[in-house]
């Protein structure tokens, strides 16, 4: 479905923009590193996160990475689950646009 990264394409992505590329893997090592929250902590709040905006490659990251920092296969699978219910809440949520919506065709009739 996706194309797997390889370090070839790792290389590529930084000939291109060295100093981009660098600055973003040192503020990657910023954000996880330890702090008020723990790196494990930071690292399950990841693997949420890409559940919520779908990226398969921070899933497969931040999955490898968390279960590294010391996650049970429980806190992870519980950050997924934690993922799941903010997507549908968003949806219901968001339903009061919905609602509103039907409120004013309806008092249109």
């Amino acid at each position: 479905m996706y194309h797997p990264t390889t370090p070839e394409l790792a290389a590529r992505r930084k000939e291109l923009a060295p100093h981009t590329h660098d600055a973003f893997e040192e503020f990657s090592r910023a954000v996880f590193a330890d702090g008020a929250l723990p790196g494990k902590t930071k690292q399950l709040l990841a693997v949420a996160v890409a559940h919520t905006t779908q990226c398969p490659y921070c899933i497969q990251g931040h999955t490898r990475l968390a279960h590294r920092a010391g996650a049970s296969d429980e806190e992870i699978m519980e950050a997924v689950w934690v993922a799941a219910e903010m997507r549908a809440g968003g949806a219901y949520a968001h339903s009061t646009l919905a609602l509103e919506v039907l409120s004013k065709v309806s008092d249109s009739k």
